[in-house]
């Protein structure tokens, strides 16, 4: 039909698609740890419905001939308001993991930002860059010198911003995991993380647990004495948290809620964004991620307040349409055994 854009996949139209399609390629266990999330999963399935509830009004007769989507993050200019969020394990969907979610985000020049839990260096997945405004995601442990040494080496590298999850002071109660005895594969390693990259090395690490004391008055001072990097806080969801963002002079706000992977029953990020949204207007940008799922959802975030959407998912579904996935390259291995 005429004026419709070449589609890669004629199978694959929609996210909804892109889903179902990712669905078939990834184990059931790595499937669930990717694709679920905390307690009955109320605000998981909320986020996306979240977007439903709000409807467009559109203007006739205005002329659209030229329509410029670009806008910009970390004071670099992308090509239109989506990046990709951190999300671990890449290498559980696709066998290049973070190296091919970076050089396609490279391509659209979109920004991303980094999992702690990568899989693969900090270093080589902002080799892919080329000029794309790239953050790096850190998690507070009792053991501060970990999250010290990432931000040193983002940092280093080139990294714009940190994105500093504030809703994580404990893991989110993610019962499928538990179900599942979810682990993640003993070869897999995660090189941001610790000297020894495997999972084994990472519970040493992880014993120390995560750092549920970290506060405003402490924690914020310790990341500005820490890096010259932009930093972003990202979990927050209440208007009362932008203010304080804004009080201390931060860089920006992700309105998120961990995917639907942390606290259940908190609300749907876009509900959040239009609590958050006055709060902040022309004094701090505003992010939001969770349940983005089409074209129209970037434009309804932005119209209640959001500069910038993120989606964390998503690019790991494109990741397992490709090519088989490392769990199911690994078994191919074994069996030819």
């Amino acid at each position: 039909m005429a004026n419709r854009a070449e589609r890669l996949d004629p199978s694959v139209l929609t996210i909804q698609d892109l889903a179902k399609a990712a669905e078939a390629r990834i184990p059931a266990i790595v499937r669930d740890y990717f694709n679920e999330g905390a307690g009955d999963l109320v605000t998981l399935k909320d986020n996306s419905a979240a977007f439903d509830r709000y409807k467009l009004r559109p203007r006739v007769l205005r002329d659209v001939d030229n329509v410029d989507t670009s806008t910009t993050i970390f004071g670099t200019s992308v090509a239109f308001p989506l990046g990709f969020a951190p999300a671990a394990a890449h290498r559980m969907a696709h066998p290049e993991g973070e190296m091919a979610t970076s050089r396609a985000a490279a391509k659209q020049n979109i920004p991303m930002c980094l999992s702690s839990w990568a899989t693969t260096s900090l270093e080589d997945v902002i080799s892919q860059a080329g000029q794309n405004p790239y953050a790096m995601q850190i998690t507070f442990l009792r053991d501060n010198s970990i999250t010290k040494g990432i931000i040193a080496r983002a940092e280093k590298a080139g990294y714009k911003a940190i994105f500093v999850s504030v809703d994580l002071p404990i893991l989110g109660n993610r019962l499928n995991e538990s179900r599942n005895n979810f682990k993640f594969p003993p070869e897999m390693k995660f090189p941001n993380l610790a000297e020894d990259e495997t999972e084994a090395g990472l519970k040493n690490t992880y014993q120390r647990g995560y750092d549920p004391t970290i506060t405003w008055e402490k924690t914020i001072p310790w990341l500005r004495q820490n890096t010259k990097m932009e930093i972003w806080l990202k979990g927050v969801y209440t208007a009362a948290d932008v203010q304080l963002a804004i009080d201390y002079k931060l860089d920006g706000v992700i309105i998120s809620n961990h995917g639907g992977r942390q606290l259940d029953g908190v609300p749907a990020t876009l509900d959040a964004l239009r609590e958050c949204g006055p709060v902040a207007r022309g004094k701090i940008p505003l992010a939001i991620d969770g349940g983005i799922r089409r074209g129209a959802d970037l434009f309804k975030a932005i119209a209640l307040g959001a500069s910038m959407c993120f989606v964390g998912r998503i690019p790991i579904w494109g990741l397992a349409v490709r090519v088989p996935s490392y769990l199911e390259q690994k078994e191919g291995k074994q069996s030819s055994h």
